[in-house]
């Protein structure tokens, strides 16, 4: 528990009230709709035997329940906490900087709550978003051609081995151990969703991945297996292609990706990705539905494993897949992100069809 509930009919007057002093911190789930809300949210309000009040947006999400398009939930905090916002502009301004929750504290803000926020909004903490942050600008320094000892400088880590050893967590090998004359080049692609990993070839994409991924590691042990060892750091012509799609993809004007893609699966995991990557934006499908466009209607939950070991995300758009009861279902970058794509895409459907 993140803090002590109040009592269901507590939380309903609260509802009935828009309560704002629970805004970001208790959530209503509806029944009867299908739909969560803040407490604060304008529509009509559900019946009391149709409410279920949950403390954060992913136990909303893991239930099934869809994001209200009245109150949006979803929506940045950043751009209505001040907290957030401080934080997020001091780290843009000392992104070197070993965090703590002590400077946390001298700002004026309580650790805790923090933590809560910013877990709730971005599905990390502040303290690992500033290491992940620093561990990037060490990767950069590599990228641009940098000696290791300046990498680990400009990441702010004091500890040599304390640098490798975060580095080989991220990638699955420290900085020293990469191929100095690679075929597979890993880039650092930032996005509103969290940084990303891409590994290009010079001609394709083989993998895009949140950096945050658990399955990051196993994925690039494979591509490490089938490169014979050779991965390293840089940039090639569709890391570039694919990090200005992405940021056209988030300011709503992009599609469809036309980076040039590498397949790593069997001829039928193939047909599902080639599947998932013709369901239009703003659209969904369900695994049954993908098995009968492949021609193979029994085959659900074989189209289930091939979703699951997508390893380029967002460009084969595994999170358009849900549950045939219209829940999320799994998402290995997590539930929080698939509901924000999928609000996203619905979103900017409008504006793309225009274009």
């Amino acid at each position: 528990m993140l803090f002590d509930l109040p009592d269901h009919a507590s939380l309903y007057d609260a509802l009935l009230a828009r309560d704002a002093t629970y805004d970001g911190r208790v959530y209503v789930c509806v029944s009867s709709t299908g739909i969560f809300c803040r407490l604060t949210c304008p529509a009509r309000k559900p019946k009391r035997e149709n409410c279920t009040f949950l403390e954060t947006v992913g136990e909303c999400i893991e239930r099934g329940f869809r994001a209200c398009k009245r109150c949006h939930p979803l929506k940045p905090m950043a751009s209505a906490d001040p907290a957030i916002s401080a934080l997020l502009t001091a780290l843009d301004e000392r992104p070197e900087y070993r965090w703590r929750e002590s400077d946390i504290e001298k700002m004026g803000f309580d650790p805790s709550t923090i933590r809560r926020s910013f877990k709730r909004q971005f599905g990390m903490t502040f303290l690992e978003m500033a290491r992940q942050r620093r561990l990037r600008d060490g990767f950069e320094t590599i990228v641009d051609g940098g000696k290791i000892i300046e990498a680990q400088i400009d990441a702010g880590f004091s500890s040599a081995s304390a640098f490798r050893a975060a580095f080989a967590k991220l990638l699955g090998k420290a900085p020293g151990r990469l191929d100095s004359d690679p075929i597979l080049f890993a880039d650092w692609i930032p996005t509103p969703l969290g940084d990303m990993i891409a590994v290009t070839s010079p001609s394709e994409l083989h993998l895009l991945e949140f950096a945050d991924r658990k399955a990051l590691r196993t994925e690039l042990a494979k591509l490490n297996e089938v490169s014979k060892g050779r991965i390293g750091i840089g940039k090639t012509t569709p890391s570039r292609q694919i990090a200005s799609e992405l940021t056209a993809f988030f300011e709503g004007t992009l599609t469809g990706f036309e980076t040039p893609l590498a397949y790593h699966g069997s001829a039928f995991t193939k047909s599902v990705w080639d599947a998932l990557r013709d369901i239009p934006v703003g659209e969904t499908r369900s695994y049954s539905q993908i098995a009968e466009t492949i021609g193979r209607p029994t085959a659900a939950r074989a189209v289930a494993r091939a979703n699951g070991a997508n390893q380029i995300a967002l460009v084969i758009p595994c999170h358009r897949v849900i549950g045939a009861d219209g829940s999320l279902t799994g998402y290995g970058g997590g539930l929080w992100r698939k509901q924000k794509l999928l609000e996203t895409e619905r979103q900017y459907l409008p504006l793309n069809m225009d274009k």
